[in-house]
């Protein structure tokens, strides 16, 4: 059997990812807001980068680590996770501005947030159906 061990180092950078984005809804909280979101829009984007990664890790890293289980530690593995670091990286990032969660203020060099967030999310889409289309041909 095969180890994933792509995968694992993977899933060692969204621990850390996760982490760092958890602390910053904490830190944001110490200002008054402990439940919930209430009007502070800040707030809900920090939220909303925290859990946009949570919804998307764990299934990705469980999909891209059965493959690796099926066929070793492969280039197109390695591309995968790699990929798949720099997409959640990306929209992480892309949520760092109100530009990139909200669409406000979508001028001059404040594009690239909403850029990052959609370059993050396509990224994040080309691995789903890349590890989609490696597990079928490789069951095939």
């Amino acid at each position: 059997m095969n180890l994933p061990v792509y995968a694992a180092a993977l899933g060692a950078f969204l621990i850390l990812l996760q982490a760092g984005l958890m602390l910053t809804v904490g830190w944001h909280r110490t200002k008054g807001q402990f439940i919930g979101i209430g009007e502070d829009r800040e707030l809900e984007r920090k939220v909303r980068r925290h859990g946009n990664l949570a919804e998307n890790s764990g299934l990705f890293l469980v999909v891209i680590a059965l493959f690796e289980m099926l066929v070793g530690q492969s280039t197109f593995v390695l591309v995968l996770c790699v990929i798949f670091a720099v997409a959640r990286s990306l929209h992480a990032l892309g949520f760092s501005s109100l530009a990139g969660s909200h669409g406000e203020d979508l001028t001059g060099g404040r594009k690239a947030f909403a850029g990052m967030r959609a370059l993050g999310a396509f990224g994040t889409a080309g691995v789903a159906f890349g590890s989609a289309w490696g597990i079928a041909s490789t069951l095939v």
